[in-house]
């Protein structure tokens, strides 16, 4: 590609921050609220117009279990934002912990009070465009753009919790992407909202997830007239009076590193909804005959792109050996669920994964834990990260890219920084004994590792 040289030239610049965290996704609302809340000068940078990523604009029906099947575990600010949201949504039980409903307006304003209350700024229709790294691997600066140019924004630590970790990759942080022998990234997910559904027969006729034998979705995917539904992927939920969230459909080679590719998904996306509508209103009658798409996400459902190799690496290993660290920050108890190729989805034909390695699961009460150095890209001195890029190999990433997972590790990442750039900014030197004590003190879940099968 030609390369064009720009003309030397001065950007107004912002260095009154202490932290400073990109990306407003689960990790880093709670990134933000945990710093802010600590007392740093924090900044949330965030590309759309509302808070949340996945669980608003990308419009993903459910929250993924926030429990070990006996008790909730994901704890402090991620309990704080799931307790508000289902107590607020009338047809939810109170009791309820895994796969909980999501009223999608009602969790932006949420977010917007969780971080704005804590004490952060909120920056939106703000994009990272550039990073400024010195020889030390020590970010001096990042070029943000919106609607009033490129302004140049300093801060004594900075949080990647893009997703993607544009950050941390643009600094110069060594990363990881896709199947390590095909390159293949999991499929992305255009979530999509019906209304005017018959709530009684949703609730009361056959059930539509692929485990159900006789779902609607087997004879969907088998008719020629719908071809863009090409598997049998069909998560919904109930999100309010006659409305049903989806969580359906897949689209494969999308990576959302690349713009391009980004936005053909959309496209697709948008399409595969209206065939969505169409053959659930065939197949499904009683309940979706006068449904209405109401809503496609303004953020396609992307599940991997980088994973930035940290100080320490998450493999499934750790994930079967139920892993304990001294150093760990949240944990985790959520299935290894990584979505297959569409040669797979088609040579399987809605039946599960066999593979372990792909489906991997713990008992009632089985968890394994997230170790600080995850969080810690390695050459990097003033830069930490939550969210699904973290330092792992891609099976169990299949397992800590979700929502819940995410709230406890922002919440950590935020802490770290504001305990970073109280300090001397090195985010590798954070001292883990008391982030452990101070999570804890804020309800984070972490048991003592005396009573966990240690590992360093």
């Amino acid at each position: 590609m030609p390369q064009y040289t720009l003309q030397p030239r001065s950007l107004p610049l912002d260095d009154s921050w202490d932290v400073i965290v990109v990306g407003g996704g689960p990790a880093g609302c709670t990134a933000a609220a945990a710093a802010a809340r600590e007392g740093a000068k924090t900044l949330l940078v965030e590309a759309m117009g509302a808070l949340g990523g996945m669980g608003t604009s990308a419009l993903v029906p459910a929250w993924c279990p926030f429990s070990d099947k006996i008790k909730i575990i994901y704890g402090g600010l991620a309990e704080t934002v799931f307790t508000q949201c289902k107590d607020q949504m009338a047809h939810v039980s109170s009791g309820a912990m895994d796969w909980v409903a999501i009223d999608h307006e009602l969790l932006k304003r949420l977010y917007d009070d969780l971080v704005t209350k804590a004490g952060a700024t909120v920056l939106f229709h703000t994009v990272l465009s550039g990073v400024d790294v010195d020889e030390k691997g020590e970010v001096q600066a990042l070029i943000l753009s919106n609607k009033k140019g490129l302004a140049a924004y300093r801060a004594k630590v900075y949080v990647d919790c893009t997703g993607d970790a544009d950050l941390a990759a643009w600094a110069g942080a060594e990363f990881e992407q896709g199947d390590p022998d095909t390159g293949d990234l999991q499929p992305a997910t255009h979530c999509f909202v019906l209304s005017n559904v018959d709530d009684y027969h949703y609730r009361h006729g056959e059930q539509l997830h692929p485990n159900n034998p006789s779902s609607p979705i087997h004879r969907i995917a088998d008719d020629p007239k719908y071809p863009l539904i090409a598997d049998r992927h069909a998560c919904n939920n109930l999100v309010g009076p006659g409305t049903v969230g989806f969580n359906a459909g897949h689209i494969w080679g999308v990576d959302n590193t690349d713009p391009v590719s980004l936005s053909k998904g959309l496209i697709q996306g948008r399409q595969i909804a209206a065939q969505f509508r169409e053959a659930l209103a065939e197949y499904h009658p009683k309940a979706f005959a006068a449904s209405f798409l109401v809503n496609t996400g303004s953020l396609l459902g992307i599940r991997e792109t980088r994973r930035i190799i940290g100080d320490y690496f998450l493999t499934r290993e750790d994930y079967l050996a139920r892993r304990s660290f001294a150093d760990e920050i949240a944990r985790n108890s959520y299935y290894i669920d990584v979505h297959g190729s569409k040669k797979e989805a088609t040579e399987r034909r809605g039946r599960p994964v066999e593979d372990e390695k792909r489906c991997a699961r713990y008992a009632p009460g089985e968890s394994h834990g997230i170790p600080y150095r995850c969080l810690t890209p390695k050459g990097l001195r003033n830069v930490v990260m939550a969210g699904r890029a973290i330092s792992c190999d891609r099976m169990i990433q299949g397992s800590v890219r979700v929502m819940p997972v995410c709230l406890v590790m922002g919440e950590a990442a935020g802490l770290a920084a504001a305990m970073a750039a109280a300090a001397d900014g090195d985010t590798h030197a954070v001292d883990t004994a008391e982030l452990r004590r101070r999570l804890k003190a804020h309800g984070g879940y972490l048991p003592d590792s005396d009573d966990m099968v240690a590992a360093n």
